[in-house]
């Protein structure tokens, strides 16, 4: 009976989600399955047809539509030829400020768990980046990394930020470090606040130093709180667009998945689809290895807990 009305309570939320979340989905995979509309090689639109796998086997090997209607290597500088360098650059992102995020949120997180006077204070103001909207803290770092912006004039170099690839990179990087460190921050925290003080007593009794109690007491701890704090965090930074996007405009071989698919979009949407359907199983892969594998399962079910307790 329980079952029964636990299962209508969440029918309308189920129901909701399939529409928000599924509909979308299902959508873009079947027109991910259709040829986009164009010229032939006579100058005539034609009308798209079925393309089978022909839209994914397109971006996986990089081929573009030939003048005789075939398919060919594409040219550099289409969007095609760009796939593995934009998978490749999203994964650098987030491999890199995913862990300078989890160092200095961590670090963060440690110093806002202990007591001290203006606590409160210090918690508020190291989750203002974070607040802030994101296309906002692009622009603010555009004007910031510009030849005569802030960090130049605090660093004395002449470097032009967004003018070659790897400052351009570096700048991305930093941005998006400074902006979602306090997410991982406050994540963390949580799990950190959920440690009883009296084992810190404890271990301090039987004599273990500060190191000690943080590699045998914090870490293990703090373990699931931090391992889900990393997945949502990686997430969120394969799916990087707004901040790269507004600060080069993907110049300089600083294009991700997302900003591909948004170009591609205004040239073919099935083609588009295509994409941000291997975006969306590269995602989905990855969040399977992380729950499987690594233990960033937020959620455990009780038959899980007994057979843990056993």
């Amino acid at each position: 009976m329980q079952n029964a009305w636990a299962a209508w309570l969440l029918a309308p939320t189920i129901l909701l989600l399939l529409v928000v979340i599924g509909y979308p989905v299902i959508s873009a995979i079947v027109m991910s399955f259709s040829k986009d509309a164009g010229l032939d090689a006579n100058g005539f639109f034609v009308q798209g047809g079925a393309a089978g796998f022909s839209n994914y086997f397109a971006w996986l090997f990089q081929q573009c539509s030939a003048p005789d209607g075939g398919t060919a290597a594409c040219a550099p500088g289409q969007l095609g030829s760009q796939f593995w360098s934009a998978t490749g650059n999203t994964f650098f992102f987030t491999i890199v400020t995913v862990a300078l995020e989890t160092i200095i949120g961590f670090w963060m997180a440690i110093i806002m768990a202990r007591t001290f006077r203006g606590r409160g204070l210090v918690r508020a103001a190291i989750l203002v980046p974070w607040a802030i909207p994101t296309a906002v803290t692009a622009k603010l770092f555009f004007f910031m990394f510009a030849f005569d912006g802030v960090i130049n004039k605090m660093l004395g170099t002449q470097i032009l930020w967004t003018g070659s690839e790897w400052p351009s990179k570096w700048a991305i990087i930093i941005s998006d470090t400074w902006k979602t460190t306090p997410f991982m921050a406050l994540l963390i925290l949580a799990g950190l606040q959920m440690i009883p003080a009296e084992v810190y007593e404890a271990a301090k009794v039987d004599g273990a130093n500060a190191w000690q109690r943080f590699r045998m007491i914090t870490l293990p701890m703090v373990k699931p709180a931090l391992m889900v704090a990393i997945l949502f965090r990686t997430l969120d930074a394969l799916r990087m667009f707004d901040l790269p996007y507004i600060l080069t405009g993907g110049a300089n071989n600083t294009d991700t998945l997302s900003i591909l698919v948004v170009q591609q979009i205004r040239q073919g949407y099935n083609s588009a689809s295509a994409l941000s359907t291997i975006t969306f199983i590269i995602i989905f892969l990855v969040a399977f290895i992380f729950v499987r594998f690594l233990g960033a399962n937020a959620f455990q079910s009780s038959t899980g807990k007994k057979k843990a307790a056993k």
